[in-house]
């Protein structure tokens, strides 16, 4: 951006230009000449005038401030500014609803080459006692294995539980509840115990979840929230809930007991309009970590209350933070700019901030990411409508960066409003400097920050990639081989959020449609089974027949 715009004014006023007349000498004394060469003044500042505006226009646009809409007036436009992740638009685009316009490209054949030989690999067979199967998976040989007396024990180890228990993926909604607005957020607490949801209503809603319930327990007002509540989480010990909106602030609510203790945490920026996009808290509860719309990470301690940490992170918005693991030492996080990047807590200085390393490979800006939680692995959204799976040992190299970068400035879409342009849905090739271990495509991105996640470790060894989808769907992608296991239908507009219980095979969707579902698994006849798996071929194939229509068009 800034390299086309300053090369685009570059040549004001310059006396060089080729294409510039000089005045004849003699304008000067004659006051016919001087008139006309006034003239032709005014209208050569008018015109740098114009390119200077249209410059502008172009670069507001491409960054999402403006929007071009019809509309009364002299000109028949109008300018209408636009929040950083959501408007109160009321189009069918802005309501998240362009998705069934929209059918995600499906990877026919994803590359496995890095991760057949990454260390992901041997965790997640082991995780689920798949070493040493040789091809073996039937549940009637585990059977017939355990009756034999040859497993480990009496009875199943816990990776073999594992390895059942993901064969059973959500498929059948249990539970629903519906909302007047658009459902941002949603998230199992650590036990898996309560579940919060919250709403463009401002209100964020506690479920009871223990004991295979799913009851509404107590609905919270959020406080100082412009637009919608943009991001939830729970501290540790899950008596406590934290939230942020477009506010200086961010908010942290008691919920132990029956009464609600509000605490607003300054931040103290120097943004004039200012917004917390991600935040989380660290394993022991004492810090929260925020990423915002000024491109900086900020570290808050409970503690001392007060922040303590401000990092110029990033090039543009910082959508999403995680901490790397339990040590709450390595941060990660991602940013509209295309990038990942990786930082140490005990090497970070404010007035010198360097990360570890950089993660670069994507093509659009970054819409949320997701550790595995072993401090080497992590996840990350992006609107280039792909997931990449990163190992942080592995970082990219300067070519990496300028590839992505340039990548980004020729971007000319928006995906908050505006249908995935073709070429850029289509492109398969690994940009230069790429260390991504493996890509997943199929689902949308569009509207809002997706999000997506690792499966838990307890039930499926983490075997699956999970996340929302713009097509109003739950996608569930098998982590090494990039195949779409199961796509869960039901939803009316975009998905944003999504979370797998930590013990359970349940998975609950926070859609913009209004509606919170929850999803289990249900036996179904093998005729359904075999339906379902034919519609999943059919949504395939009609990807593949688009991609190679779009090929012979170019």
């Amino acid at each position: 951006m800034g390299s086309q715009s300053s090369s685009g004014m570059s040549g004001r006023g310059s006396s060089d230009n080729p294409d510039q007349p000089e005045p004849e000498s003699n304008q000067n004394s004659n006051p016919r000449g001087r008139r006309a060469a006034e003239r032709q003044a005014e209208r050569q500042s008018a015109a740098e005038e114009d390119v200077d505006l249209a410059q502008v226009l172009a670069y507001l646009l491409r960054r999402g401030q403006v929007r071009l809409v019809h509309g009364s007036g002299a000109t028949g436009l109008q300018l209408v500014q636009s929040y950083s992740d959501s408007d109160e638009d009321s189009d069918s685009a802005w309501e998240g609803r362009l998705g069934d316009r929209y059918n995600p490209p499906v990877d026919s054949q994803p590359d496995t080459q890095d991760v057949d030989r990454s260390e992901i690999r041997t965790q997640i067979l082991l995780a689920t006692a798949s070493s040493a199967l040789k091809g073996r998976h039937s549940f009637t040989h585990m059977l017939t294995q355990r009756e034999q007396g040859r497993c480990r024990g009496s009875s199943f180890s816990h990776g073999e539980c594992s390895r059942i228990r993901s064969h059973f993926l959500p498929n059948h909604v249990a539970f629903k509840d519906t909302y007047q607005q658009k459902a941002f957020c949603g998230l199992y607490s650590n036990d898996g115990n309560m579940f919060l949801s919250a709403c463009q209503d401002q209100n964020i809603r506690l479920y009871d979840t223990s004991r295979g319930r799913f009851s509404l327990k107590r609905t919270v007002k959020a406080r100082d929230v412009g637009w919608s509540v943009l991001d939830v989480c729970f501290t540790p010990d899950s008596r406590s809930l934290l939230y942020s909106s477009w506010s200086d602030y961010i908010h942290v609510c008691s919920i132990d007991g029956d009464s609600e203790t509000h605490t607003a945490l300054d931040l103290n920026p120097d943004e004039r309009r200012f917004c917390v996009f991600s935040l989380t808290a660290s394993c022991d509860g004492k810090e929260i970590l925020g990423g915002a719309n000024d491109g900086c990470l900020y570290v808050f301690d409970r503690e001392q209350n007060k922040r303590t940490l401000k990092i110029d992170a990033h090039e543009d918005d910082v959508n999403a933070v995680a901490f790397a693991d339990s040590s709450s030492q390595l941060l990660f996080s991602g940013s509209d700019d295309a990038l990942c990047k990786v930082w140490d807590r005990r090497t970070l200085r404010e007035d010198r901030p360097q990360p570890v390393g950089h993660l670069a490979g994507h093509r659009d800006g970054i819409t949320f990411i997701h550790s595995k939680g072993d401090a080497r692995y992590l996840i990350s959204n992006s609107k280039d409508q792909s997931i990449k799976l990163w190992d942080v040992r592995k970082f990219s190299p300067k070519e990496g960066l300028a590839a992505s970068r340039l990548a980004v400035t020729q971007q000319n879409w928006d995906y908050r409003w505006q249908p995935v342009p073709q070429k850029a849905a289509l492109k398969r090739h690994k940009l230069t400097g790429d260390t991504s271990v493996m890509t997943y495509r199929g689902h949308g991105v569009l509207h809002t920050l997706i999000r997506c996640r690792f499966s838990p470790e307890f039930s499926t060894g983490q075997k699956y990639i999970y996340t929302g989808c713009s097509t109003g769907k739950i996608i569930i992608y098998d982590v090494l081989t990039g195949a779409i296991v199961c796509r869960l239908s039901g939803h009316d507009a975009c998905v944003r959020d999504v979370s797998w219980h930590p013990y359970q095979e349940n998975i609950v969707s926070s859609s913009w449609d209004g509606a919170v579902r929850l999803w289990e698994h249900r036996q179904t006849h093998p005729l359904d089974e075999e339906r379902e798996r034919e519609r999943d071929r059919a949504c395939d194939g009609d990807s593949s027949v688009s991609e190679k229509d779009s090929k012979k068009e170019r």
